[in-house]
């Protein structure tokens, strides 16, 4: 029966399958979990484990695929509904989802099962996190580390309060203590980089935030930290190719492409600007249609007329109507233009002269190929709507690969500077 067992493997996306790949650490893509069945049949005797049901959550939990990781929480609770092991991280889960119901539920659970337990304090301290009760929040997480002071996501977890409080001092200690506990979890270094970043000490932010990208550098919030330190410090050029990295490793939320596109507008390069701010629209697009098929190419009509507009996505309409009125793509610098009448901001003002200055632009061609055929033809506006939809495909390609591994040396500069440990 033990030979039975499914085989659970953990690879990284882009390795080949020589082994000799893996003699030098593996490269930084992004690890995926793999489920091998094993030859002949039968579930084999830890087909049902417990133990590895809630592995596999915790796996999913770290690659960031919450759905997937609920689904198994869900399963493992309807199997074993008395478990308590790895349960807050399960709540981290509702409480990053925001689903107050399931996570009361959760605690009221875990208090009956056993309220003098670790995982119960830390259920009911991201509770009170949640109702924004932080005082409340943080005595849990103290009790938690009454009852075991090794209890890494105590640490954490109450140096993250601390940070909401504006407890510097405190949550600095809470993350240190974390980093004592176990120096390979990458949420201790990156808790002191954001909190030196928000000392304004930009300087030792990076080099925590370093510490954490090496730990995980298929991360695209690593990255976007590091750039945002980069900017502090004025160093632009290691500030694009750390978002440029963070792009390359799936930037689902669009904080590097919207961050990038505007560092490319300020250099004067509008065609790199023009894709980062279609490939920011794209993906806020996706972001609101998650039943959308996978691998489905997206129009560009369909991704501007059903963004929804906020700040950034505003800031890239205004932009991009007004790149293609440049290259004389009216209609849909027009349809950009539309979308910013919705939006309450200043935007919209610009959008109306703009959409002004479009329709004084074709009544003044039109008047000037009246004597000829100068009108496209209805084929040739769908070919002109195509190749510019085209520039979001090759907007998703532009980032596939980073060029180098410079980021994590520092750029190519004087790493004197790195070399201690505040």
């Amino acid at each position: 029966k033990l030979l039975h067992a499914p085989i659970l493997r953990m690879v990284h996306n882009g390795d080949d399958n020589d082994d000799n790949n893996n003699e030098g650490g593996g490269g930084d893509g992004e690890p995926t979990i793999v489920e091998e069945e094993p030859e002949g049949n039968g579930g084999g005797l830890f087909f049902q484990s417990p133990y590895l049901a809630s592995r596999m959550a915790v796996a999913h939990y770290h690659l960031r695929e919450f759905e997937i990781a609920q689904e198994c929480f869900v399963t493992l609770r309807d199997r074993d509904p008395y478990r308590l092991e790895d349960m807050d991280v399960y709540s981290n889960i509702l409480y990053v989802e925001e689903n107050r119901v399931l996570l009361s539920q959760l605690a009221h659970c875990a208090v009956k099962v056993d309220k003098y337990r670790p995982e119960t304090c830390c259920i009911v301290g991201n509770y009170y996190s949640l109702k924004t009760q932080r005082a409340k929040a943080v005595q849990y997480f103290q009790r938690a580390l009454k009852l075991d002071r090794h209890y890494l996501s105590a640490w954490t977890l109450m140096g993250h309060e601390y940070v909401e409080m504006k407890n510097t001092a405190a949550a600095m200690e809470a993350y240190r203590r974390a980093v004592d506990v176990n120096e390979r979890d990458y949420r201790a270094w990156y808790g002191l980089g954001q909190t030196y970043e928000f000392l304004n000490m930009h300087l030792y932010a990076l080099f925590y935030y370093r510490k954490a990208a090496a730990l995980r550098p298929y991360d695209a919030r690593m990255w976007c930290a590091m750039a945002g330190c980069y900017l502090g410090l004025d160093r632009r050029e290691d500030a694009i190719r750390a978002y440029e990295r963070a792009v390359s490793h799936h930037d689902t939320e669009g904080i590097a492409t919207q961050k990038l596109a505007s560092l490319y507008r300020q250099e004067g390069n509008d065609e790199k600007a023009a894709r980062c701010y279609l490939r920011h629209l794209e993906l806020r697009h996706v972001a609101t249609t998650p039943n959308r098929p996978q691998g489905e190419s997206v129009l560009l009509e369909a991704v501007i007329n059903g963004v929804v507009v906020q700040g950034p996505e505003a800031e890239a309409l205004l932009f991009l109507a007004s790149y293609h009125k440049n290259h004389g793509e009216y209609e849909t610098a027009a349809m950009c233009c539309s979308r910013l009448l919705e939006y309450p901001g200043p935007e919209k003002e610009e959008g109306k002269a703009l959409l002004r200055e479009i329709r004084s632009r074709r009544s003044t061609t039109k008047t000037s190929a009246s004597g000829t055929d100068g009108r496209l033809s209805r084929q040739q506006q769908q070919q002109q709507q195509q190749n510019v939809g085209n520039r979001i495909t090759s907007s998703s390609r532009r980032f596939e690969e980073p060029e180098d591994d410079s980021m994590m040396e520092g750029g190519g500069q004087d790493e004197s500077s790195f070399e201690f440990s505040p």
